[in-house]
């Protein structure tokens, strides 16, 4: 009895050991786990995936038909070269050009040619290229050098220009080749998020074929543009790298490498991508039109500040606030000044930098529903959509109603010394001839008006969204606002044509 009795014990410890070996096991599975993800987070090397992508970049020169010399080394070397103040230097101890471009005989320098040097990326296997506007502007031949590699051609090819963006800087090049062209495909730059892992591409300084590292730094930069969407990088980019890709770690283009902020010239860790969702946008309509196509509202607006709303009953400081009508789409559509566009197409506008960017990536002769915050309630809108590029190759002023001129007079409100607007002072101003307003003569430099940027010679037009063609219609407005328990005045002010909003306080 006693062997049986001590087989069951052992029995019973194998079974008490069992559990805790599975708990290790479980434990050493997910630790190896982790690292497998950690490893695919941050690979080891980027080798492959330079691999991979690399023979789709390209290195761009294009070539320039100067006159004379502009006192620099140009078609000498790249300009941000390291050699850049050595060719200088050796010109100058030779004699070979003077600032104004003379020869050293005296003589206006003969026409010649300069070269420059970009980068750029192949986007289908029968030959587009995309690279930076200001890399090929004003040239007169481009020419594309491909990264050497097997399938790859091996001269340099000439390239034609099929179309151009100045407002994200984006040009559209084609070559001809009879073997298919290697390629990459864009990615989606939304789903890009700080921290992310990025490769830049490219032809920096013109050293030839680059790679460099880093990490998404920031989003939604903006640097001039109404369409700008950059993406921070801290991925080295230097001069030459303009017009080449940011890939993400699947290889896709997440941006275009276009720009960098720099005290020096060269990398601090601070470059800027245009976004791929919009290049991809940009580069489907030069592809089809040789040109771009962005829908058009036709009105003139501002953001949504905390006074703003206040004074307008809006429950958030959100949407985009109409300062100006002219003829186009929107007036059609029975929009009006002081209108807040708070949805279009469906989609909430956040500001207008939002809107300008949703109404231009939206098709032109869309017809879109607009919803606007008016008088304390909403309307919605039918708007057909018409297009940009139309309007501002043929944009006039609209012409003004000759209106009878107001008896001159001062009156001190809210801060400002304000007047009757005469002709003269139309003239002066830049005002429409005949157009409806009062002038403010001087601003308090202690009052909340000087503070909202108020200064003399600003006309105001409206206050309470009503019309204001004399001193008492802006004292109306005002004993109005505060027998309505209003804290605030909306005024509609306009300085050298352009009109913009401001909310005063109305004080007790």
């Amino acid at each position: 009895m006693q062997p049986q009795a001590k087989a069951i014990s052992i029995s019973q410890d194998k079974m008490a050991v069992g559990p805790r070996l599975m708990w290790l096991a479980l434990v050493t599975t997910v630790m190896v786990l982790v690292q497998a993800v950690l490893a695919q987070a941050r690979p080891e090397s980027l080798a492959p995936l330079a691999q991979q992508i690399s023979p789709a970049v390209v290195n761009i020169t294009t070539t320039t038909v100067i006159e004379g010399r502009t006192g620099g080394p140009q078609g000498v070397v790249p300009e941000g070269s390291p050699f850049e103040d050595f060719f200088r230097e050796f010109q100058d101890r030779n004699g070979e050009g003077d600032e104004n471009g003379n020869g050293s005989n005296g003589e206006n320098s003969r026409p010649r040619r300069s070269s420059a040097l970009g980068s750029g990326f192949v986007i289908s296997e029968d030959g587009y290229i995309v690279t930076n506007n200001h890399v090929i502007a004003g040239a007169d031949e481009i020419e594309i050098e491909f990264f050497p590699g097997e399938g790859q051609p091996m001269e340099l090819l000439p390239a034609t220009l099929v179309g151009t963006d100045e407002k994200t800087d984006i040009a559209l090049l084609k070559v001809e080749t009879e073997m298919p062209l290697s390629f990459v495909t864009f990615g989606d730059s939304d789903t890009a998020l700080v921290g992310d892992w990025v490769v830049a591409m490219g032809n920096p300084l013109g050293q030839g074929f680059s790679v460099s590292a880093g990490i998404v730094s920031a989003r939604g930069r903006e640097l001039s543009g109404s369409y700008d969407d950059y993406i921070q990088t801290d991925a080295a980019i230097n001069r030459g790298n303009s017009g080449g890709p940011l890939f993400n770690m699947d290889g896709e283009v997440i941006g275009v490498n276009t720009a960098i902020l720099s005290p020096n010239g060269g990398s601090i860790g601070i470059g800027f991508s245009m976004a791929s969702n919009v290049v991809s946008r940009v580069v489907d309509q030069l592809k089809e039109f040789g040109e771009t196509r962005r829908g058009w509202l036709g009105v003139r607006i501002q953001d949504v500040d905390d006074d703003l709303a206040e004074a307008m009953g809006l429950a958030t400081a959100s949407g985009a606030l109409i300062t100006d009508v002219p003829d186009g789409p929107a007036k059609d559509a029975g929009m009006l000044a002081g209108d807040v566009i708070l949805t279009f197409d469906g989609v909430e506008v956040e500001d207008t930098r939002a809107l300008v960017r949703q109404v231009g990536a939206t098709e032109v002769g869309k017809a879109v529903r607009v919803v606007v915050h008016r008088e304390e309630g909403t309307e919605t809108l039918l708007v057909t959509l018409g297009r940009r590029e139309d309007a501002e190759r043929t944009a006039e002023a609209a012409p003004a109603e000759d209106d009878a001129v107001p008896e001159t007079a001062e009156k001190e409100l809210l801060g400002l010394t304000i007047g009757t607007l005469t002709e003269e002072m139309r003239s002066e101003l830049n005002a429409p001839e005949g157009s409806d307003g009062v002038v403010i003569l001087s601003v308090d430099e202690t009052s909340e008006a000087w503070e909202k940027g108020l200064r003399g010679g600003d006309i105001i037009t409206e206050a309470g969204q009503q019309k204001v063609s004399a001193l008492g219609d802006l004292e109306d407005r005002i004993a109005e606002a505060k027998e309505a328990g209003r804290k605030s005045l909306l005024l509609l002010v306009r300085r050298n044509g352009q009109p913009r909003f401001v909310a005063l306080n109305l004080g007790e």
